[in-house]
């Protein structure tokens, strides 16, 4: 009986494994599995949103670039590193409605020194979070700040970030470090990269489910 309940078990994790599957939402070579938004279309999304050298180079100016379809229940990992000065970026989560310059959806922050906050966008919410002490009027982007210090590696070196997202739930790693975990109510969204501040690079994107 010991031995069966071992197969049994093992069979189960087999089957569980070979029905997950990774996807490369970026294929090293152009933007095809995206869209794009440029706050007020400033700029065109060509200039914005580039791919150079294999990997994707996000100019700065505001806007976000989001995939075509929607996901859930998954694991999105990549890395990101700054091109020059570090300045300002995000992971954008669960998009409910994409919308310029803001979507609806929550962000995993990348600012440098913030990787890992979470910023509700767009009138997204987040079980965890309570209005501070003394506020009365929601801010216009609430956050949930990251649970330790930051860990991000210097300018021009490449940081990665893993985020788990099951069942509405989101918790967030940095450089292989616990930073964050909150849950929203929407459990499917799309994907996004921001562009904000400065110019910024991805590579490595994928998400397993």
């Amino acid at each position: 009986m010991k031995q069966f309940m071992i197969l049994a078990a093992t069979i189960m994790i087999a089957q569980t494994s070979m029905a997950q599957k990774t996807e490369n939402l970026f294929n090293g070579k152009d933007l095809t599995n995206w869209n794009f938004v440029v706050a007020e279309n400033k700029a065109p999304a060509a200039d914005v949103f580039t791919v150079k050298d294999g990997v994707i180079v996000l100019r700065g100016e505001l806007g976000y670039m989001y995939t075509k379809k929607k996901y859930k229940d998954y694991t999105l990992e990549l890395e990101w590193g700054w091109i020059g000065e570090p300045t300002n970026s995000g992971i954008f989560l669960l998009i409910a409605e994409p919308k310029n310059p803001f979507p609806n959806g929550i962000e995993c922050q990348l600012k440098a020194g913030n990787a890992g906050d979470f910023v509700l966008l767009g009138g997204s919410d987040l079980v965890e979070y309570k209005l501070p002490a003394g506020v009365t009027e929601r801010p216009k982007f609430p956050v949930i700040a990251k649970q330790k210090a930051s860990n991000e590696k210097p300018a021009g070196e490449w940081n990665k970030a893993k985020i788990e997202v099951k069942g509405g739930v989101i918790t967030v790693y940095i450089n292989g470090e616990l930073q964050n975990r909150a849950t929203n109510k929407v459990k499917e969204g799309y994907i996004g990269l921001q562009s904000e501040g400065g110019q910024i690079r991805f590579r490595n994107v994928k998400v397993t489910y």
